[in-house]
């Protein structure tokens, strides 16, 4: 079991980043709420780690601290979730607002997530309920650095941060839509898609 990664972040690509471990470089998957705060590319990073073993693979999971990691964790044994479906809700909204939607029993704004339909919501708020009793939320929040390119290219931050959307299970046209509806010169990537999921939701 891979619990830890610390090497330089060589790429950042929503949601996959790789990390070069001493030379080998691993790919990772993340959930926003870890890009919008991960250092320069070269830059080293330390990220905690989940493993998951399918038949055809083995997928590394990376967070920043241990509230996401464990809501992760937490999910997935949400029956009917899996670690894309649990990347996607971690991405699209705070914890704090998702802890606070299971308390108040809000699956309206549950169902807005990619791939969670109205039973899944149910289902959520049901299973994670007791789960999230003893959550200390008041330190998770984190806030998206004002710079920073998810990229070293030619891409626009527009259209990065509407192929991260579309990653993370959006539609292209409603991923479209929000970005540039939200879209100033001179915002990072990571700040248009902040912006981009707090519209949508």
């Amino acid at each position: 079991m891979i619990s830890r990664l610390r090497g330089l972040l060589i790429e950042k690509q929503p949601p996959l980043l790789v990390i070069d471990v001493q030379g080998v470089g691993y790919e990772v998957f993340a959930p926003m709420s870890t890009f919008y705060n991960l250092p320069e590319i070269n830059a080293e990073v330390s990220l905690l780690t989940h493993l998951s073993v399918r038949e055809d693979a083995h997928v590394l999971y990376g967070f920043l601290n241990e509230s996401e990691r464990g809501l992760f964790r937490d999910l997935i044994r949400v029956s009917g979730i899996g670690p894309k479906l649990a990347l996607s809700i971690l991405s699209s909204m705070e914890l704090p607002t998702f802890v606070q939607c299971i308390h108040n029993n809000d699956t309206a704004k549950l169902i807005r997530i990619p791939g969670v339909g109205k039973k899944m919501a149910e289902r959520l708020v049901v299973e994670m309920r007791d789960r999230l009793k003893s959550w200390n939320t008041s330190t998770t929040t984190a806030s998206a650095p004002a710079s920073n390119s998810l990229t070293q290219g030619i891409i626009s931050p527009v259209d990065d941060a509407i192929s991260a959307l579309i990653a993370l299970g959006y539609k292209p046209t409603d991923a479209s839509r929000w970005v540039h509806a939200v879209a100033e010169e001179g915002l990072s990537s990571e700040v248009l898609i902040r912006r981009a999921l707090q519209s949508a939701l």
